[in-house]
């Protein structure tokens, strides 16, 4: 009683709160006069539902009324509650497309519209020509496909299963309707320049119409399928003599997908001889040849190594530790739904072919899992970190988001530390840490981790077999008989095994295709395996028989023997164990240490003082010196210096995450069409040279040439018109023309005009024009478009510079002019369209701006 009737600290209102809490347990002395007043107002308001329910029935039998009248009632209220909850529905819709306009119709047209990706997309072409060819040619590869279908495929099929040994193709029509590219795209630029590479979206909406029959009483067949993916082609290496193209390599970045209308027997997918056959492992076959790490390459002359081009060393390992998640969607309910609990939330990761699937949290929408896994990177930017969040439950796993990320960013990042958006749910966020690891051969950097990490990764390409055994019974009974290898093969006849090849390092197990009928299998094969302790880690390489599972041959091979090499690789022929006494296996193997490395630094110039400034002499014999007043252009490393200083609370702190998946209406493969460059890392695509020209050497005392030095006046104007348009979420640069140019040799100026948007200024972010030439009054008129919100944008500056691309008989491009125009000081929603004098840091600090 007495702690029930002391008063807490929160006031009377609290402690009728409390008492209320006690009057629950049954104590009838405990309660209090506000507890029995909401019991009796309970009771009261339950009673008056129960007459208003039951008073209607009660006077329509008094009254000797028919029971349909009750029945009718009951259906007005049912049909009108109905209609309440169909008005609401569409209100409720009506507001939400309102207030979330360009989502819903992004989700809507993504869902509806299959429209090709250079309708988004300039930088893809629309190849209609190549359209019409394949058209014309298509009935010839229906004839190339029947002759293939029924002297390859065939017999691999009978080969492949005992149950299978009558299939026969008996009907083989490819259909009129061939495959369409419906865009493609032409890295030149990006990459080396003894290489093109093509990106090709591939569409197969197809006739097809396929019979066979398995045997005498099952028939099988497909008539349409459905096939769509992103292929990339690379012609490398070019060369100086015909055909120009030493090799052709194509392959999909990631799975495409893939739908079959099968015919037949409706069972034939579940009989045991047929059910290999299914699109999931048709898919598994595809990707074992067409999908990376499996290139499909065609060399063209002689000289080009097939396993480099095969199976190339990867570009590098991303290490991802999946922290954590936050807001999550909460998926499991209770009674019906009308209490909604929380989720029981897992992530699978997914690069390429590998999949990994973390531990799942019960009953947290605010998991922490810190697990790390690692993935072997072969095309970046192309690949991408594919990241799905599932609910735990008995029947089926709901769907909590998903995230896609370029591994390029990582790459150019080294380390990434953020929380990423969750797409296709209304909220929740996921907390990943990646590091970028290079590949290196030198052996001082190893260093072995506790913590599970691997230290180096072992790249094995794996060639062909010879001289294998028919069997494990074979070679046994020729050591018991005393025959050597060749004498044994000279009494019988010897009909070459059905084997493949299971390469192991720990527990780590991957398995070649299988070669039917052959005591010289050729795989052509890539593996990729994590060394986390190379010296008592082996790979072990078993050749078995692919029913049986009986082993053919053994090889184990050590990692310090690798490590000791200067080029940690191995390529030749190795004597198996437990088999022929000729049986061999060829393959290469290289091992790389796994090296971190460190972020790029970003440079920050510091602004030359007051002081200095003053001192600084004049090029011309005159001083000059900026004006207080000019606000839209100021000096180049003032704005640098600015941009790189932290905004703490920044909204858009996560703008770089969320940028690049902002675009209007994209889907699956156009996004990668957009997206999936190939970086190398050769200087022949940016040299250092270029990397120091792009930008103006701020520092006190910049050398520039005589005739700049000395020149008196204007290095020119140029034109700018800067907008942002609200609806499409862009802000648009034009570059209209300049006038009046410094003039660079007699003949005029061959001038262009490069354009950043500060902080970023790395030469993937870097625009420019194309080069005007031998003119001073070049006129460009061409557009550039930042996909970035408003708000983002008014916190940037933009850094113009005109160039000169050829000076004074030199290759190195010199500067004409620049212009830093500060967005915070624009109304870019009305637009601005201006002429701005350039200037030079160092030479002329004039910021006068010239307005038509």
């Amino acid at each position: 009683m007495a702690a029930a009737s002391q008063t807490p600290p929160g006031g009377p209102a609290l402690a009728a709160a409390r008492g209320d809490s006690l009057s629950l347990h049954g104590s009838s002395e405990r309660l209090t006069p506000s507890a029995v007043n909401q019991v009796m107002m309970e009771f009261l308001i339950y009673f008056g539902r129960a007459v208003v329910v039951f008073y209607p029935v009660y006077l329509t039998g008094y009254l000797g009324l028919s029971i349909s009248w009750v029945l009718l009632c009951m259906l007005m209220i049912t049909w009108w509650k109905k209609n309440r909850q169909w008005k609401d529905a569409r209100i409720g819709s009506a507001i939400e497309f309102v207030d979330n306009e360009t989502h819903v119709i992004h989700t809507e047209l993504k869902n509806t519209l299959q429209m090709a990706s250079w309708v988004h997309f300039t930088e893809v072409e629309k190849v209609q020509w190549v359209n019409k060819v394949l058209e014309q040619a298509w009935p010839f590869f229906g004839m190339y496909m029947e002759k293939l279908l029924k002297e390859n495929i065939q017999p691999a099929v009978r080969l492949s299963n005992s149950a299978l040994k009558m299939f026969t193709f008996t009907k083989i029509h490819f259909g009129h309707k061939p495959f369409v590219i419906s865009g493609m795209r032409a890295y030149t630029h990006e990459v080396d320049q003894r290489e093109v590479i093509l990106d090709m979206n591939i569409q197969y909406d197809s006739d097809v119409d396929i019979d066979a029959d398995v045997n005498s009483a099952i028939t099988a067949g497909v008539k349409g399928l459905k096939f769509q993916g992103m292929l990339r082609v690379i012609l490398e290496p070019l060369i100086g003599q015909a055909p120009l193209v030493g090799g052709v390599t194509l392959f999909f970045i990631r799975r495409p997908t893939l739908q079959i209308n099968w015919t037949g027997m409706t069972n034939l997918l579940d009989s045991p001889a047929f059910s290999s056959l299914s699109e999931d492992t048709i898919m598994d076959i595809i990707a074992s040849l067409m999908v990376l790490p499996n290139r499909m390459c065609i060399p063209l002359i002689d000289q080009i190594k097939v396993d480099q081009m095969r199976f190339p060393l990867p570009r590098g390992v991303v290490r991802v530790h999946v922290l954590e998640a936050r807001d999550l969607v909460a998926k499991d309910t209770y009674m019906m739904g009308l209490v909604k609990g929380k989720s029981d939330p897992y992530v699978k990761l997914r690069v390429g072919n590998r999949n990994f699937k973390t531990k799942t949290i019960k009953e947290n929408l605010h998991p922490k899992w810190n697990e790390v896994y690692e993935f072997v990177v072969h095309e970046a930017p192309g690949q991408e970190l594919e990241m799905e969040l599932f609910d735990e439950d008995t029947d089926k796993d709901d769907f909590l988001g998903r995230y896609n990320l370029d591994l390029g960013d990582v790459k150019m990042e080294k380390e990434m530390d953020q929380w990423f958006p969750l797409e296709g749910v209304p909220h929740g966020e996921l907390h990943l840490k990646l590091q970028w690891l290079c590949l290196k051969t030198d052996s001082s950097l190893l260093k072995q981790f506790d913590n599970g990490f691997a230290c180096a990764m072992l790249s094995v390409y794996l060639d062909n077999a010879s001289n294998l055994p028919k069997d494990h019974s074979e070679f046994t009974a020729n050591q018991k008989r005393g025959k050597h290898g060749k004498e044994a093969r000279l009494t019988k006849r010897n009909v070459g095994p059905n084997s493949y090849v299971e390469l192991s390092v720990d527990k780590d197990v991957q398995k070649s295709k299988a070669v039917f009928t052959n005591k010289n299998p050729v795989f052509e094969q890539g593996f990729s395996f994590f060394v986390h302790n190379v010296s008592s880690q082996k790979l072990v390489v078993q050749v078995k028989e692919h029913e049986k599972k009986n082993v053919l041959g053994v090889l184990t091979l050590d990692m310090e023997r690798l490590l000791k090499i200067s080029d940690m690789t191995l390529d030749q022929s190795f004597p198996l164990e437990q088999s022929g006494a000729n049986s061999q296996i060829k393959l290469k193997a290289t091992m790389r240490v796994l090296a971190v490395e460190a972020p790029p630094p970003k440079t920050v110039v510091t602004p030359p003082s007051s002081a200095q400034q003053q001192k600084l002499p004049a090029r011309g014999g005159n001083s000059s010196v900026a004006p207080p007043s000019a606000a839209a252009v100021v000096p180049s490393n003032a704005a640098t210096a600015a941009s790189s200083q932290s905004r703490p609370g920044d909204p858009n702190e996560n703008y770089s995450a969320q940028r690049r998946r902002s675009s209007f209406l994209v889907s699956e493969s156009e996004k990668s069409s957009n997206l999936n460059m190939r970086r190398y890392d050769s200087h022949s695509m940016l040299s250092d040279n270029s990397i120091a020209s792009s930008r103006f050497d701020l520092s006190e005392g910049a050398v520039y040439p005589d005739d700049i030095r000395n020149h008196q006046g204007s290095f020119g104007e140029i034109h700018l018109s800067v907008k942002y348009t609200t609806l499409r979420r862009k802000l648009i640069i034009m570059v209209h023309a300049c006038r009046n140019l410094f003039p660079c040799s007699e003949n005029g100026t061959d001038s262009y005009v490069r354009l950043y948007l500060l902080p970023d200024h790395s030469w993937k972010h870097r625009k420019k024009t194309q080069v005007k030439r031998k003119t001073l009054n070049p006129v460009f008129d061409h557009k550039f478009e930042f996909d970035l919100l408003l708000e983002e944008a008014q916190t940037r500056k933009l850094d113009v510079a005109v160039k000169n691309n050829k000076m004074f008989h030199t290759k190195e491009r010199k500067d004409i002019g620049m212009v830093l125009l500060d967005l915070s000081q624009i109304d870019m929603t009305r637009g601005v369209t201006e002429w701005y004098e350039l200037t030079l840091p160092g030479l002329k600090r004039s910021a006068s701006k010239i307005i038509l």
